[in-house]
């Protein structure tokens, strides 16, 4: 049965750190399984559009999305590793571990990430817009690293807009 976890907040060390890659052999096992279902409960109960481990003070390379589109499925990817990345864009974000606000951070359009999936089997992501945007945002995570720290002008969310982006986009 999965809960909801608590997601800390910026100013925890966990989030600083550099998460730990996930042996291969620790997919299988019960706990981690646990984990990747309470990650989901936990991120749909926020809304997000994804969660990263180090969100809930477990400093592994493992995080799960998903932004609610025709063309991706809810995603697990365990120790990504960034293939591709094409065309800077500059988006307006926010963060699940920085309620309330966002900043203008500059990311690229288009990504292609592996991974291995909740199997452990070998996956490769591909796309554009949001999807792209959450995985640089959820990789970023896993090296200890959050969006206000690349991005400007971050700012209370006041306008209809900033406050969708924080409610529904925020990772």
């Amino acid at each position: 049965m999965p809960y909801i976890r608590e997601i800390i907040r910026d100013g925890h060390p966990t989030l600083r750190k550099v998460a730990k890659r996930v042996d291969p052999k620790e997919i299988a096992e019960p706990l981690f399984q646990q984990l990747i279902d309470d990650m989901f409960e936990t991120m749909y109960d926020a809304p997000g559009v994804g969660l990263a481990a180090p969100q809930v003070n477990v400093s592994k390379r493992l995080f799960v999305m998903d932004v609610h589109d025709d063309e991706h499925e809810p995603a697990v990817v365990i120790n990504p590793k960034i293939e591709s990345a094409e065309e800077e864009v500059e988006l307006t974000e926010g963060c699940l571990s920085v309620p309330g606000m966002v900043g203008e951070i500059v990311r690229y359009k288009r990504m292609i990430v592996s991974g291995l999936d909740r199997d452990g089997k070998k996956i490769r992501l591909e796309g554009e817009g949001l999807f792209a945007q959450c995985l640089q945002h959820e990789i970023d995570h896993l090296d200890g690293v959050l969006y206000v720290d690349k991005a400007r002008n971050v700012r209370e969310a006041v306008t209809e807009e900033e406050k969708e982006i924080v409610e529904t986009a925020s990772e």
